[in-house]
């Protein structure tokens, strides 16, 4: 596992505190010294790779890290947006090239990964977990939209940002999930109390009646799934 971490701290240390913003928008220009950039940036990666694992015959490591980091930072930059989806991808893709080298260098490679899927892979809890925070994004979103729909004041459609509600309802539902699974229900009164501040302007307005309502009806709905949800998966894991 040392191995595992110290590339994976090359990884941070690399991309996030020695890519500088010079060099983070030459990447992306529109001249052919982006390649000059890409390529700066991928041997900044695979020499950090090479210093903090400290194997120095062995030249795997810098060469893969090298040639990953610069094929993928030509797909981000040609056939990419910058958001956070891309964002995330290419993250995932520098995780998953340090893992598989990891793993090939590794004389535990194969003992971690028979384990992994003999034992981690079939535990009812694991299983339980996953399925419960998939059930609190998108299926109770879309289930949350048909449920409140019949209330939804007319003439808001334009006041909120795009997908705004959606994005807030997954991530207090995130955060009420994983307050329960680990022991700390009473953090969902705080939460609540929290989102009744910043919604306190809506709120205290008698004319807005119906979208205060509203706000409240979609509020409670969202808890009370995402805590049934919760306590269903900790009956299940006891």
């Amino acid at each position: 596992m040392v191995i595992l971490l110290r590339l994976l701290f090359a990884h941070i240390l690399s991309d996030f505190f020695f890519q500088s913003d010079k060099i983070c928008e030459g990447k992306q220009g529109q001249t052919n010294r982006k390649h000059v950039y890409q390529l700066l940036h991928s041997f900044i990666h695979a020499s950090m790779a090479y210093l903090f694992v400290g194997d120095w015959s062995n030249w795997i490591i810098p060469s893969v890290i090298f040639i990953s980091h610069l094929l993928m930072d030509y797909v981000k930059v040609e056939y990419m947006k910058k958001n956070a989806a891309s964002f995330l991808i290419d993250q995932f893709v520098h995780i998953i090239v340090i893992v598989v080298l990891w793993l090939s260098l590794s004389d535990h490679g194969e003992n971690f990964c028979q384990e992994l899927f003999s034992t981690e892979w079939n535990s009812l809890n694991i299983w339980a977990v996953v399925i419960a925070y998939l059930l609190v994004l998108k299926p109770t979103s879309v289930f949350l939209n048909l449920f409140i729909k019949r209330w939804s004041p007319s003439g808001t459609a334009g006041k909120s940002l795009p997908n705004a509600g959606k994005w807030i309802g997954y991530f207090e539902r995130i955060l009420i999930l994983t307050l329960i699974l680990t022991g700390n229900a009473e953090g969902i009164g705080f939460l609540l109390a929290a989102k009744s501040i910043f919604r306190f302007g809506e709120l205290n307005k008698a004319q807005e009646i119906k979208t205060t309502e509203y706000v409240l009806i979609g509020t409670f709905a969202s808890f009370t799934i995402a805590i049934l949800i919760g306590f269903g998966v900790v009956q299940i894991i006891n």
